[in-house]
Formats: C-alpha cells, structure tokens, sequence
C-alpha cells in the first residue's frame, strides 16, 4: 500500500508538471501583445514588411533613428540569446529575448507554427562583423532552424552585411565589406592617401544616418538569403561546438587547429 500510494503521488506530480509546461507554452505563445521593444512598422502587408532583429540596444537605438518607419521594424536584442541546442522547448519559452522574437513574428512556433501567420516576409539579422556578431547569428539561425523552419524555406530570412571599413577622399565616401576591398579602394580610388579611413568596430558605432546609407536602405545595402542549408551547416556546427558530446569538439580542435590564423581573445 506503502508502494502504491508513492507511485500515485509521483504520476500525480508528473501530470502536474506536464499541465504546467504546456500552461506556460500556451500562454508564451498565444499572448497578442507585442513585445514592448519592438518599434514595429506601419505598413501591415506582410509580403512588403521588413523585420531587422539588431544586436544589442544601442545598435537598436540607430536603427530605429535610421530606419524607413513604412515598412522596417526593429527588435534589438539584448546579448546572446539561450543556446537551444542544450534546451527543451518549455526552457526555451521562458527566455525573454526568445519570445519576443516569437511574438514578433507572429508565427508561433513547433507545433504551434504556422507560416500563414508570419507578419514580416523579411526578417533580417543585423549584427556587428566580428566574432560576437558571429556567434549571436549562429544562436538564431539554430533556432530558426530547430523550431521554425518553414521561415527557411520560404526564403523569409536574411542576414545583413555592415561594412568594416569607411574611407573618405576628397568628399567622396567610399565603404568596404573587408580589409582586401579597403586596400583596393585606398589604391584605386585615392592614389594611396585616403583622407580618413574609419574602422567600424560594431553597429552601435554607427550614428543613424551611417547605419541607414550603408545596412538598411534597399539601393545600397548587402543581404544574405539564408537557405536551409546554410542553417544546416549552422546548426551540425552548434552540435559540434556548443552540444553537449565533448569528444566531437575535442576532434573539431585536434583537425583545425592549425587552420587559425587569428584568433579573437
């Protein structure tokens, strides 16, 4: 009897558990009130609706200066985002950054997804060209993959590309996407003497106007289409990374090690 009734209490709690998770899963997801961060756009025809997800709020900040309020919306988001690799999807719900992302969409997500739903068929990733910003696109782009795939698929994201460098030469103003393109641009475009050469340490750096010219508007900028494969190959290199399984990392290490000409301490 003993035995039976501690069996009992034990599915009791385990059903209690279960009804919790799936209270807060519902709640997180059907929750119509949009995140309080978001500057969102005015346009509300989706097919012309652009989402930029910034890192961090003073990136965010510009961005929102910046921006073409008809169509361009922007969340930043603070710091890197839970690892879902390491997560089950009720831990995953409980993260702020998370779900306003979710929110933003509009689409909900796992089972809950649903495409026709998506209020932006442009949701960009605009974060700093380093390392940082590489390891923060990473994490939702894994997520994207993991739990809101058909976003993939459908060709709804992107990747934003901000210029490292800004060169200036006689009033003229000239930018480039990597060292080798400011070396050509310092030779061919001003003799060798550039009036100014700006590094861009990151999108906060850049005051509203820059990060308009140069990240957001349509007539200049760069953007990536981030394909399912790319997430793919995004998401094996997570596992490998960032999972829990040492010994694939520690292979990882031991076979590119010597492939690393600079790293970023």
């Amino acid at each position: 009897k003993v035995v039976h009734k501690a069996a009992e209490a034990a599915r009791a709690r385990k059903a209690a558990k279960k009804a919790e998770e799936l209270t807060r899963r519902k709640s997180a997801l059907e929750s119509t009130a949009l995140p309080g961060k978001l500057a969102d756009c005015q346009t509300r025809d989706p097919t012309e609706a652009e989402l930029f997800v910034v890192e961090g709020d003073s990136a965010g900040g510009s961005a929102k200066q910046g921006r073409n309020r008809e169509n361009q919306a922007i969340l930043p988001l603070k710091g890197k985002i839970l690892n879902v690799e390491k997560h089950r999807l009720d831990r995953i719900l409980e993260n702020d950054e998370i779900r306003a992302l979710i929110t933003a969409i509009g689409t909900g997500i796992g089972e809950e997804f649903d495409i026709e739903d998506a209020r932006y068929h442009r949701i960009i990733l605009m974060t700093d060209a380093d390392v940082d910003g590489a390891h923060i696109r990473t994490l939702l782009l894994t997520l994207l993959y993991r739990h809101m795939k058909p976003l993939l698929e459908r060709g709804y994201v992107y990747a934003a590309r901000p210029p490292l460098y800004r060169v200036r030469y006689r009033g003229e103003t000239y930018d480039a996407m990597s060292e080798a393109e400011r070396d050509r641009i310092v030779e061919e475009k001003c003799s060798g003497n550039p009036d100014q050469v700006q590094r861009f340490k990151g999108l906060g750096e850049m005051n509203p106007d820059q990060l308009w010219e140069t990240t957001m508007k349509p007539e200049n900028r760069i953007l990536k289409r981030i394909t399912v494969e790319d997430a793919a190959a995004a998401d094996r290199m997570f596992s490998i990374l960032m999972g829990d399984a040492v010994e694939p990392r520690k292979q990882f290490i031991k076979e590119h090690a010597g492939d690393a000409e600079w790293v970023d301490i």
